[in-house]
């Protein structure tokens, strides 16, 4: 995955796949590719040779690879599981509901893999996040992680790398051709951000590196 070019002009956009098109996308100038950013309870699921990003506090997200069929989804969600009692709380959509939890969010993001190409036997899972970035708070993110090695296990998915826990947010790229991600982790931030961010989605996270990146190949 080529991270160095920054003086490479845009081409033009590809087509993002059916039902991914309100996903906010956009050249990133730094790697020299097109990168489309999720937020929690999104996914995105593309078979162009593009980036897919987020910023992780608490919240998981899984990359998922099928090299054969060159297709990669990404999600980001915050809660473990969806019932029926949280649907009016989030909203009346499926993106804006279940896919903040992580049942409907691997369910969902699995299934358009699959629809678009891809075989469930040949996915590789990377998982990353589900960090304790408050002291005193509840420590959603161990649950998430919990919950995402019991839904791997349970479904029979191949797990190939994680970086999940500590205390520090993440900010995370994927690479849908190759299936690489680079993993950077963030300062703490203030603990006012920090709520909001893992409570209203507000997305006002310090950039700057606790260490050099990581990559998970």
């Amino acid at each position: 995955m080529n991270m160095a070019n920054s003086s490479i002009k845009p081409p033009h956009m590809p087509d993002a796949l059916p039902g991914f098109e309100d996903i906010n996308r956009y050249w990133d100038t730094s790697h020299g590719f097109f990168s489309a950013k999720i937020l929690p309870g999104q996914y995105y699921v593309s078979k162009n040779d593009e980036l897919i990003a987020t910023v992780l506090g608490s919240c998981i997200s899984v990359c998922v690879t099928d090299r054969v069929a060159g297709i990669s989804g990404m999600n980001h969600f915050m809660l473990p599981l969806y019932t029926e009692k949280h649907a009016e709380s989030w909203g009346s959509t499926v993106i804006s509901a279940e896919t903040r939890y992580g049942n409907f969010a691997m369910e969902h993001m699995i299934n358009d893999i699959i629809n678009h190409g891809g075989v469930k036997s040949r996915l590789e899972l990377k998982v990353i996040g589900g960090g304790r970035v408050m002291d005193k708070m509840t420590d959603v993110g161990l649950r998430n992680i919990s919950f995402v090695y019991d839904y791997i296990a349970n479904e029979r998915l191949n797990l190939v790398k994680e970086d999940v826990g500590d205390r520090y947010p993440r900010k995370v790229i994927f690479h849908v051709k190759s299936g690489k991600v680079k993993v950077r982790k963030l300062k703490k931030v203030s603990n006012t951000t920090l709520v909001q961010r893992d409570t209203e989605y507000l997305q006002q996270l310090n950039s700057e590196t606790v260490g050099g990146s990581v990559d998970l190949f």
